[in-house]
């Protein structure tokens, strides 16, 4: 493993950015008329998840901490969301599936510091 020198070094922004692709695309196939509701609104909870890793990752430690868990508030967002648009049928089973492995992948990364810093409490 290589040293960390910027946010984009970090897993939790790769797989953050991974989530954002997803949404982006399967957001591409709602209906119109979800343009300014439910597209706007993932792909905004998306962009959050990323964005905080990466200010986070300016600040102290325990200011990293506190944008870890808004980037886990914005990835339950996104989350909820899949699972309405799912519900709605705005998607397919299989863009679910593979936006949600993605949303779960980017969940480990993020628990990773919260475990360790309740682990040193």
């Amino acid at each position: 493993m290589g040293s960390i020198r910027s946010y984009r070094d970090l897993e939790a922004w790769q797989a953050a950015m991974a989530v954002a692709e997803h949404c982006y695309h399967v957001t591409k196939a709602f209906p119109q008329s979800e343009q300014y509701g439910l597209t706007a609104q993932m792909r905004r909870a998306a962009v959050s998840v990323a964005s905080n890793i990466a200010e986070g990752h300016q600040r102290t430690r325990a200011g990293y901490l506190n944008y870890v868990q808004v980037a886990l508030g914005s990835l339950a967002e996104v989350e909820t969301q899949l699972e309405l648009a799912l519900r709605l049928k705005f998607l397919n089973a299989d863009d679910a599936k593979s936006t949600q492995h993605a949303i779960d992948r980017t969940g480990q990364l993020l628990h990773g510091p919260l475990e360790v810093v309740e682990e040193l409490a």
